[in-house]
């Protein structure tokens, strides 16, 4: 007998719903789109067809690793890892106090339920300036944009496709990513609605991706270059009088001292450096505020260079200018079911963004949202002194394959006095483990995306019950945290992990009830945490949120709202309608305003200007050095999927794309090695020609290289493909956010000299 499960997809930003076939055994044998998701209506990509081989996966960990005397990895309790723990970071935190210990949080953390909950209570006991995660190798210029813009980090305006006339993305390729900090699935088919209501897709882009193909247009543009364009698109806007900000106009700030910072930013300026000419830079301007209903999205290509918060905060700079923020059709807010720091509080008002509370210790990189980044973190471990990083705890992260100068990192890893990994794999990073602490399985968790619904295109809530039972040898992720959480705050390995999850939902319903603006404020923490029973971990925490949120309960308050009762009972999800206007409320700025001209932003635009002169001054002078950026794969997700047949299989994707008249100029041939150098390394691998790249530009996807000693993913380690974040420069990076630069890399490209058959002799 087999039953039928739904569940949503785990593996990437779409939330898809998938429908599952599982025979008694536990074995899934079916996976397909569930055509009555609320949001994914039946859409399913390969990753999620994938999900059996992962949970059958054996190279998958399935008990706790620790280190041997022998200096080898090998299978041990539950209790023996975690006394392991208990020693190794108590002897680190007692020379070098709390500091002298990391933490690394991984992207697969976001696609989780547990993690997010708590992996915020770890972070917060381990009391370590020195947090990292893969945020600072992706997204923070854009949440560091929305915060100064908006007065939170988790503020983030998303485009509205299903109502928008005119789409323009910049350096995103969502048909691949399948969206990202946009969650949407079957972007694909809402591209094609918006053409067919007769709107425009526009991409800009240095690689004709399989995003531009479908679009109407595609503009190719110097990598690095996107916020010249914007600022130029911007700067027509004020000197044709286009200027529109509509219903918002009474809350903005800084409009007129905006115009006048842009004004060195004009079209004929700036287009030899973008290398996209001034008639259509100014077409693009006239286009997107002719629109009914049009947005600018951006994502990758403008926030992993070196100007990725200005580029983000000029994405929403035009959708305020052209009357297109918090619009229908154009950019708008979420309103998860969770709520978040936008609906707490005062309507309206807040303390702004919050940045730069600390520096790190070498290079003084600036502290954002808690975190420093990940560019630093090798240097911090390399450098001897006070509060030198000298243990590491990784959650579901690869830092040696997915961060800059990945060879410096991983030596450094190789000398620290201790590591501890949790993680699903033996991977590039947890062979450096001491312990590794393994996961369950997707199949083997509830599922709630608590972070991606907060960027969603459209409000739904979908909860998943695990599919499988946990077997015998693994834990709950959630207990493994909150292990983990007693460790570091030396209570030691034995702490009663039910007792601590109490305090923990107790804490939160506290807060609830504390808060004036909140639907329980005043009631008793103790009987809303009566309430909640019989439930505990994260499916607890679940619960409290969406009964206090937007949409809630509000624990009997408001019968027929939201609960994890009601998700329960709705296998398909339940859909809370589509994005409404949320300004100014949502608002938590100091001056209750769009602030757009943040100082931070307005005191690096002369940096900008400068970068305008030096590229003026490169026009006609020595031919530009090629430059690196990067390429995402529809069947794959960073670097934790290429273990799986399914996704790993086919023609190698780890190559050198490259237009063919650089490939002419340079001796190189296509499917021939070629040598690529930055300052920091070099790396061999199959070139690959096309004219849809932009000339001058080379593209190398990212997560790959698994061949080297010591990783547990032997179909991985014998794919093939190298690690492109051998090139990637440590020192550069967007000095707003600290963001690491993976696009815009000058590289040096050579043919790799092949010896003839038999010439050995």
């Amino acid at each position: 007998m087999s039953r039928t499960a739904f569940r949503t997809c785990p593996l990437c930003e779409a939330t898809c719903g998938l429908e599952l076939t599982v025979e008694d055994d536990g074995a899934v044998t079916r996976v397909r789109g569930d055509e009555q998701d609320v949001f994914s209506h039946g859409y399913v990509c390969p990753k999620a067809l994938s999900l059996p081989q992962l949970h059958d996966d054996p190279d998958r960990l399935r008990t706790p690793l620790r280190r041997n005397d022998a200096g080898e990895l090998e299978p041990c309790t539950w209790e023996q890892a975690l006394a392991a723990i208990d020693a190794g970071l108590r002897g680190v935190q007692e020379r070098g106090g709390r500091d002298a210990v990391a933490l690394y949080i991984g992207n697969p953390s976001v696609h989780n339920l547990s993690a997010p909950l708590y992996g915020r209570v770890l972070a917060k006991a381990l009391g370590s300036r020195n947090v990292y995660s893969a945020s600072t190798v992706d997204q923070y210029p854009k949440q560091l944009a929305s915060a100064l813009l908006f007065g939170g980090g988790l503020t983030v305006a998303v485009p509205d496709l299903d109502r928008t006339d005119h789409l323009l993305l910049l350096g995103a390729n969502p048909l691949v990513s399948n969206g990202s900090l946009m969650t949407a699935p079957d972007v694909r088919g809402r591209l094609r609605a918006i053409q067919r209501r007769g709107g425009r897709v526009v991409v800009v882009d240095p690689r004709r991706s399989r995003t531009a193909e479908v679009a109407d247009e595609h503009l190719p543009i110097r990598p690095g270059g996107d916020a010249l364009l914007l600022a130029a698109m911007a700067a027509t806007l004020f000197a044709e009088r286009l200027v529109r900000p509509g219903r918002l106009t009474p809350h903005l700030s800084g409009l007129d001292e905006l115009r006048e910072l842009l004004q060195p930013f004009t079209p004929e300026l700036v287009a030899p450096a973008v290398g996209i000419d001034a008639a259509t830079i100014r077409r693009l301007a006239r286009e997107l505020a002719a629109a009914e209903r049009a947005v600018v999205y951006g994502r990758m290509g403008t926030t992993t260079q070196t100007f990725g918060t200005t580029a983000s905060w000029l994405i929403d700079v035009l959708n305020v200018l052209t009357g297109n923020l918090d619009e229908p059709g154009g950019a708008m807010f979420p309103l998860p079911a969770t709520g978040g720091a936008n609906v707490r509080g005062t309507p309206g008002s807040g303390r702004g963004a919050r940045v730069g509370r600390w520096a790190s210790r070498v290079r003084g990189l600036e502290e954002v949202f808690g975190e420093l980044p990940v560019a630093c973190l090798a240097e911090e471990i390399e450098t001897p002194g006070e509060g030198q990083v000298r243990a590491l705890i990784t959650l579901a992260g690869n830092p040696v394959v997915s961060t800059p100068n990945s060879a410096r990192l991983d030596a450094a890893l190789a000398s620290l006095d201790f590591v501890v990994s949790l993680d699903l794999y033996v991977t590039e990073t947890s062979r450096h483990a001491d312990v590794i602490l393994p996961a369950p399985s997707p199949l083997e968790r509830s599922h709630y995306d608590i972070a991606l619904y907060g960027f969603a295109v459209r409000n739904v809530a979908n909860y998943s019950p695990p599919l499988l039972p946990l077997p015998a040898g693994l834990q709950d992720e959630w207990r493994t945290l909150l292990a983990l959480t007693g460790i570091v705050t030396g209570q030691g390995p034995a702490i009663d992990v039910d007792a601590l999850d109490d305090f923990v939902a107790l804490e939160l319903v506290r807060r609830d009830a504390a808060d004036p603006s909140s639907p329980v404020a005043g009631r008793d923490p103790q009987q809303l945490l009566a309430a909640l029973a019989p439930r505990r971990g994260p499916e607890r925490l679940l619960d409290a949120m969406l009964r206090t949120g937007p949409y809630g309960d509000h624990f009997g308050a408001a019968p027929g709202g939201l609960s994890l009762a009601a998700l329960e009972a709705a296998p398909h999800g339940i859909d809370l309608g589509p994005l409404e206007p949320r300004l100014p409320a949502a608002l938590r700025t100091a001056s209750g305003t769009v602030e757009l001209a943040p100082q931070r932003v307005v005191a690096d635009l002369p940096r900008l200007e400068q970068a305008l002169a030096e590229a003026e001054a490169e026009a006609g002078g020595a031919e530009r050095p090629m430059v690196l950026v990067g390429r995402r794969d529809l069947r794959s997700n960073n670097s934790w999927m290429h273990n799986l047949p399914l996704l790993a299989g086919g023609p190698g994707r780890c190559t050198a794309l490259l237009h063919p008249d650089d490939a002419a100029r340079l001796g190189l041939r296509d499917g021939a090695p070629v040598r690529v150098r930055s300052r920091v390394g070099e790396i061999e691998l199959p070139a690959q020609l096309d004219d849809g790249i932009m000339p001058g530009v080379v593209s190398i996807p990212h997560g790959w290289g698994h061949g080297v000693d010591g990783v547990g993913w032997r179909r991985a380690a014998a794919a093939g493909g190298v690690n492109a974040n051998l090139l990637a420069d440590e020192l550069l990076v967007d000095p707003l956010s600290g963001n690491a630069v993976l696009n815009g890399i000058p590289v040096a490209l050579a043919p790799v000299a092949v010896e003839p058959v038999g010439s050995a002799g």
